[in-house]
């Protein structure tokens, strides 16, 4: 069985595992360990969505805004004096934003490929 997707996809996945399940070694509650989670689990269904669609630029792009924002988190909701959440929040938004700009790369070129891969023309009918 041959895995599908790009390792890019599959490493943005297990970032945005680390960034959901990352309260439990930092021991941060609160606003932002919820908003850590919740970026976490939409990188998730980010990398999901690329995987299963390698020309959708929407996912990557997605992929690199949650990177944005995971990188400007601790200063937006004021936990840099917690050292462990703020660098963990620093290199895991560091990481999707490589992550997602690299995808974004390949899933242009991807596009310019074959367009059949963003979203299929013929996904609604019902085969009998």
């Amino acid at each position: 069985m041959r895995l599908r997707g790009r390792w890019t996809d599959w490493a943005a996945m297990l970032a945005g595992l680390a960034l959901g399940l990352s309260y439990v070694w930092h021991g941060m509650y609160g606003l932002g360990a919820g908003a850590m989670f919740v970026l976490g689990l939409c990188t998730i269904v980010a990398c999901v969505m690329s995987i299963t669609r390698p020309a959708g630029v929407a996912s990557e792009l997605s992929l690199l805004g949650i990177g944005v924002v995971v990188l400007a988190l601790p200063l937006l909701l004021g936990f840099t004096g917690t050292a462990v959440a703020a660098w963990t929040a620093w290199i895991l938004g560091a990481v999707l934003i490589v992550l997602g700009a690299f995808g974004l790369l390949k899933a242009v070129r991807t596009r310019r490929r074959d367009p059949e891969l963003a979203w299929p023309q013929h996904g609604h009918e019902v085969f009998t």
